[in-house]
């Protein structure tokens, strides 16, 4: 039976439609908010969940991108650009990142621990264009970026950098403190905040030329249990 869509549902169906497209995987739902203009995750997770009563949209919803397109009758049937599992990229996963109040981190490269041994597969799709030899991983310990999609346990991806852009996620190294953590950072004159993503914890004020920028986080990867 042939669903009548809400301009908002229409614009948000459109959207992932065209960032699958462009990055070859779909967007999280706080990108699908910034999109569309829409503040509330509830009101967003709303609509996604009528689009998928509508038989237009399959999510899987313990995953940050967890979203299909499956096409259907209203709107017209749109393309799907599967992400390319049988492509997979080796990324070594080097250590651990603390996402909460940054903490000392025993190591003498920028405070990870270094394991060698640990590679992780990543589809091709899910990294765009970027030079394989400039990506590496971390594992996420802490939960300051859960209103990003970042939970305790989860492994990130980063493109190896020193410099970061206002908004962007970084990987930074405090060399005052010998801390590391995962914030997003934005220069605000002579100081950068590092801003977390949960509403119970601070941002943290540094001398911009107290800060080391390590990496920009590409992907978030996780496991189900």
């Amino acid at each position: 039976m042939e669903q009548k869509l809400s301009t908002r549902q229409k614009r948000i169906l459109k959207f992932i439609e065209a960032f699958i497209g462009n990055n070859g995987y779909p967007p999280t739902i706080r990108e699908i908010g910034e999109a569309v203009e829409i503040a509330s995750t509830s009101v967003v997770n709303y609509n996604l969940n009528k689009l998928v009563e509508y038989g237009l949209l399959a999510r899987s919803p313990e995953v940050s991108r967890g979203l299909r397109l499956v096409g259907g009758e209203s709107p017209k049937e749109v393309p799907f650009k599967v992400v390319d599992i049988t492509h997979l990229v080796q990324i070594p996963l080097v250590g651990k990142i603390a996402a909460s109040a940054p903490v000392p981190l025993p190591g003498e490269d920028f405070g990870y621990y270094y394991d060698d041994d640990d590679i992780i597969d990543v589809p091709q799709g899910m990294l765009g264009k970027h030079r394989q030899s400039d990506l590496f991983a971390l594992r996420v310990t802490g939960d300051s970026m859960i209103d990003a999609m970042v939970a305790d346990g989860d492994v990130i991806v980063l493109e190896r950098q020193n410099i970061a852009r206002n908004g962007d996620m970084v990987a930074v190294f405090l060399p005052e403190r010998g801390e590391t953590t995962l914030k997003k950072y934005y220069l605000e004159g002579s100081q950068v905040r590092l801003q977390p993503a949960n509403p119970t914890m601070d941002p943290i004020y540094v001398d911009a030329d107290k800060i080391s920028v390590q990496g920009r986080v590409l992907a978030v990867l996780r496991t189900l249990h």
